[in-house]
């Protein structure tokens, strides 16, 4: 198994790496500082990416077709929901956690699908979610849709409920997960 880790943290790479090939040998694991790295070593050929949200978003036209494959490292607790249907680790999470969701993620490799959420919001969720992503009102969002308050809220509380994501850097990050937006959609 080949890996490709982008961060820029060397003690979060050196203890990824420890994990990596003390429990899931035999893998081979090449470490980028940047993703310019990765970009300039033209090597195509990783089976997983491990890297940080901010490098995930501003290098989204890379990752997105490689999601399945990629594993964003998050500094939220454990249990927070906020990339629900993304692959995520959490830097705070415990090391007998960390190995279980590896092994999860490493055996239900082709499995997953993280876009067929998407499929469960309608046309008019979809487009409230890109609207909420590119930062207008709930009462803006009416005026442009040409529909009431309440019927955003109501879709508002809908998104919430089918994604479980509370938060708007979470619904951010999923709708660019998922390829409802892109990056430079970002107001």
């Amino acid at each position: 198994m080949r890996i490709a880790i982008i961060l820029t943290d060397t003690l979060q790479y050196i203890g990824l790496q420890s994990l990596l090939t003390d429990y899931f040998p035999p893998v081979k694991i090449v470490y980028f500082t940047t993703f310019e790295d990765l970009s300039l070593s033209k090597d195509e050929n990783f089976d997983y990416y491990f890297t940080q949200a901010d490098i995930f978003i501003l290098n989204a036209d890379y990752f997105l077709p490689r999601r399945n494959k990629t594993i964003i490292l998050i500094n939220n607790s454990p249990s927070s929901s906020f990339l629900n249907g993304i692959n995520n680790l959490s830097i705070y999470a415990t090391k007998e956690i960390i190995i279980e969701h590896l092994q999860q993620l490493f055996s239900s490799e082709g499995n997953n699908n993280p876009g067929e959420k998407s499929k469960e919001l309608s046309n008019r969720e979809i487009e409230v979610l890109q609207l909420i992503v590119k930062g207008l009102t709930n009462k803006d969002i009416a005026d442009q849709l040409n529909i009431s308050l309440n019927t955003v809220l109501s879709h508002r509380k809908n998104i919430t409920a089918k994604l479980g994501i509370k938060t708007v850097s979470g619904l951010t990050f999923y709708a660019i997960m998922n390829g409802l937006i892109s990056s430079d959609f970002i107001g």
